[in-house]
This record gives structure tokens, C-alpha cells and sequence, in this order.
């Protein structure tokens, strides 16, 4: 029967000493020096202390461990319920959210129904566009994983657009019967300038329509769709209304196109040359006019004998206080030509523009001026008249000028007004100036009513004969008058 001092768990002979040490710690309490006359006192034994497992303390590490990592995540990842054209994205980086609308938009089906037989095309076929990066960065931006508030959010649209021309190639081979090619306007010269042939509509697949459907069972999440091929009119690319515009540029280029020396149009293009300088084409669905350099290179190579050119001098007319009287010759600068090794290309690349005005480099040459001093001369008392210019006779011939009370008048004039032909006098011959002389060339007034004039009724020069004009023959008065311009000094005297 167990004691229960065993029971209770204290130490027996057998295990009370441990590595020599007794329970309470003390080799002496085992002998030694009487020691063992004592009776041992056996004192209550301990719990043996037990191992701690420190298990929570790895659990709260672990959990730990997993929030960091969550919380790292949450700032890379799209929030959980978003969507980006019908693909769950939430959880995912931008740029594997990127990837799968892609990859979702791409691998789309098609079912062409109608016309299109139940034929297939696929999103990749048709050219679909969309800007998954860009839609994927504002998703990630607007609604962050760690941002509860913006989970379970509505879907992002994506717009979506096709690539004409795949989707065009696509969807011809699978349905030749629905197309019809659509004719363009057309721009062409006829001579007398530039005119338009009307554009014709064709016929195809509505691919707004198409679109429209593709994007909507995107949306709706769903990879496949039936659409129904059947014609729908389709606009050429240059309508009626392209080519008349380009028309009307066009026209008006030919009107101004030249090469220019400032305002002047100096050497003007005609039309017909023109016209071999450019052609209309269309390009990327619009009419685009381009220039051929070369061939506007021979008229640049012709420029300099258009355009250079000597100074032409000046000659006027003048007063003895040098007020111009009239221009004998306008003075008009020369000019040279400068460098137009370039001229042809810039040319090409104005006209492509629609300028047809080509302004050329050209240093002007001034003009020298000459002045002329032009007098008449009256003498009564040799019945002469002489003109001079600059001070030297130019010519002299005889005159018949005023008699008895009619003499004319001596003094210093000038010619105050000319007329080409007048009748003087009066038809009715019983009144005042008693005399009538119809069809009288050349006059110019220069003292009240004395004039010098041309005379046909009388050959007496060198004799006084007139009421007070200074007449003579009428091929020296036509002379005189283109001579002397308004404002010509007349001097009269003995």
C-alpha cells in the first residue's frame, strides 16, 4: 500500500537525492557528522515545472506575418467587385488587370447570322481597340484594395472602337455578298480649271453597329455574340463635299499662283502650266495636293531674265521755283535677282498648302533723276517765239501775234489751261469780236483771252494779224502743245 507521502508525491529513498543534492537543496542532509541520528522531515514535494508551449505566440506571429503581406498588398491591387468591360479585375495588379481585358476583348466570338451564314470573327479579327492600361491605372487609382469603401463598386466602362480597316478585311472574306465598294469624288483639271466628279456610296457592315453590339456583351461579361450581316450604306471617304472644297482652293491657287516681287505678281503661272506642277489624290481617306518640284525647277531657272532689270531714270518738268510740272518719264528702280537655289522645293511645299504666291528675293537698283527747265519766249519785235530748255534753244520759228489795238500784251505767264480744238469768236459776225474762227487747234491760254494757237486761214508769219493771240502753223502749234505742259513759263516783250 502506498504511503501517502508517495502518494502525494514526495520523494521516496530511491529518488529523494537527484545529482546529490536532497530535496531541500543540502548534501548534509544525507549524512555527515551525526547528521543522520536526525529523523528526516520530508517536506511537501512541488510540481514538476512544466515545459511551456508557447503556441499563441506563433499564432499571432503567423497572423502577423499574413496582415503585413495583406497590407502590402492592398496597396498594389484593385479593390475586390471591380470590373472593366465585363472582367473581374479585383485582386489583380493594373497591369494584370490590363492583360486579361485584353486578352477577354481579343478572344471574343463573333456569330455573323443573316447573310453571314453563322460564320465566325473573333475580337482580335475585327481589329478591338481599348485602352486597358489606361482604364486598368484609373481603376487601381480610384479603387485600391486597401480602400474598403470602394470595393463591390459599379463596373468602369470601357469604350471600344474597331479597326476600320481589319475589321473591313475581316469581315469581307467572311461575308463578300454584303460589300459593295463606295466610289470617291474625284478632283480633276479641264483646261479652264480645276472641277469634281460626284462620289457614289457603296454598301457593307454597319461597324458602329457592330461595335455597339461587342461592347454591350462585353459589358454583360459574355465572350460570345450574334450579330446580323446584312447591307448598310456606306459614305466614301471624299464626299461631294471634299471635292468642292478642294475645288474652290484649288481655283482660287490658280488665280494668284506666280512668282512675286512684294505686291507685284511679276512672273504669272498660267493655269495649264500650273496644272502639270500639281496633282490631287486622295490619302488617309482626304484629297491632298502635292507639287512636283522638278518641274517647277524650269521656271525657276527662267526667273532671272523675268525679272532683272535696269533702273529706268527719272525725267520732269519743272518751274523756275523747281515745282514739278509733269513727268516726262517715271523713274522705276532696277532690280536683281537673289539666290533661289531653293525656290522650287519651298514653291512645291507652299502650293501643297494652297498658297500660290511665291515672293522672290530681289535687291533693288536706284534710279538717277533729271530735271527740265522749259521756257517760251515771245519776241514782238522780231515776231518769234523760241523755247528753250536748261537755258538752250530747242527750237525757233516765226509767229504772227496781236495788231494795231489788238497787240499783245507784254509780260511773264505761264500756260494756265489747254484745250485740243475750240471755235472763237462770234457765228454772229455784227457783234463783238466782230469775227468767228470755228475748229481752232491746239490752244493754250496764257494771259486772260490771249492764246498761242494754230493758224490754217493765213501763211503770213513774221506779221503781226491777230486780236491779240500769237498765232502760227498749226503742225508747230501741236508741237508747242505736247511740248509745254500746264504751267509753262511764257515770256512776252519787245
Amino acid at each position: 500500500m502506498t504511503d501517502l507521502a508517495t502518494a502525494a508525491g514526495a520523494p521516496t529513498e530511491e529518488n529523494a537525492i537527484v545529482d546529490g543534492t536532497d530535496a531541500t537543496g543540502s548534501a548534509e542532509s544525507a549524512g555527515g557528522d551525526g547528521a543522520g541520528d536526525r529523523p528526516v522531515e520530508w517536506a511537501p514535494a512541488e510540481d514538476a515545472p512544466k515545459k511551456k508551449r508557447h503556441i499563441g505566440r506563433w499564432i499571432g506571429i503567423g497572423l502577423g506575418v499574413i496582415a503585413l503581406g495583406l497590407g502590402a498588398a492592398s496597396t498594389i491591387l484593385i479593390a475586390p467587385g471591380t470590373a472593366i468591360a465585363g472582367v473581374q479585375v479585383g485582386g489583380m495588379t493594373a497591369g494584370a488587370a490590363a492583360e486579361a481585358v485584353s486578352n477577354h476583348l481579343n478572344g471574343m466570338q463573333v456569330t455573323l447570322t443573316g447573310e453571314g451564314g453563322g460564320k465566325q470573327v473573333t475580337g482580335s479579327d475585327l481589329g478591338v481597340r481599348v485602352d486597358a492600361t489606361k482604364l486598368a491605372d484609373k481603376a487601381f487609382a480610384e479603387r485600391p484594395m486597401w480602400n474598403i469603401t470602394s470595393w463591390m463598386a459599379a463596373p468602369i466602362s470601357a469604350p471600344l472602337t474597331l479597326d476600320d480597316r481589319a475589321a473591313d478585311h475581316a469581315l469581307r472574306a467572311q461575308v463578300p455578298t454584303v460589300y459593295q465598294d463606295a466610289t470617291d469624288a474625284t478632283v480633276s483639271f479641264t483646261g479652264a480649271g480645276y472641277t469634281a466628279t460626284p462620289a457614289k456610296n457603296g454598301s457593307g457592315i454597319d461597324l458602329k453597329a457592330l461595335t455597339a453590339a461587342i461592347s454591350d456583351a462585353a459589358e454583360k461579361g459574355r465572350s460570345t455574340l450574334s450579330f446580323r450581316a446584312e447591307p448598310a450604306a456606306v459614305s466614301p471617304a471624299i464626299s461631294d463635299k471634299d471635292a468642292a472644297a478642294t475645288v474652290g482652293e484649288l481655283n482660287t491657287l490658280l488665280s494668284t499662283v506666280g512668282f512675286y516681287v512684294g505686291t507685284e505678281r511679276t512672273v504669272p503661272i498660267d493655269a495649264a502650266t500650273a496644272s502639270k506642277w500639281l496633282t490631287v489624290a486622295p490619302e488617309d481617306g482626304k484629297l491632298t495636293i502635292r507639287a512636283d518640284q522638278a518641274a517647277i525647277q524650269k521656271s525657276v531657272d527662267a526667273l532671272p531674265a523675268l525679272v532683272n532689270r535696269a533702273p529706268v531714270n527719272a525725267t520732269s518738268i519743272v518751274d523756275s521755283s523747281g515745282s514739278v510740272l509733269d513727268d516726262v518719264t517715271p523713274g522705276v528702280a532696277g532690280r536683281q535677282l537673289g539666290d533661289v537655289s531653293g525656290a522650287a522645293a519651298a514653291f512645291a511645299a507652299q502650293l501643297a498648302e494652297g498658297k500660290g504666291s511665291f515672293a522672290l528675293p530681289v535687291k533693288d537698283t536706284p534710279f538717277a533723276s533729271t530735271t527740265l527747265l522749259r521756257k517760251i519766249d515771245v519776241n514782238l519785235s522780231t515776231e518769234t517765239l523760241t523755247v528753250t530748255e536748261n537755258g538752250n534753244v530747242v527750237d525757233s520759228w516765226l509767229i504772227s501775234s496781236g495788231r494795231g489795238d489788238f497787240a499783245t500784251h507784254t509780260g511773264s505767264f505761264t500756260v494756265n489751261w489747254k484745250l485740243d480744238s475750240q471755235n472763237m469768236g462770234n457765228t454772229d459776225l455784227t457783234k463783238a469780236p466782230f469775227y468767228y474762227q470755228p475748229d481752232v487747234k491746239w490752244v493754250m491760254y496764257f494771259n486772260g483771252d490771249e492764246a498761242l494757237h494754230g493758224v490754217y486761214w493765213h501763211d503770213n508769219w513774221g506779221t503781226p494779224m491777230s486780236h491779240g493771240c500769237v498765232g502760227m502753223p498749226e503742225w508747230r502749234a501741236e508741237w508747242l502743245f505736247d511740248w509745254s505742259p500746264q504751267g509753262t513759263e511764257v515770256n512776252v516783250h519787245y
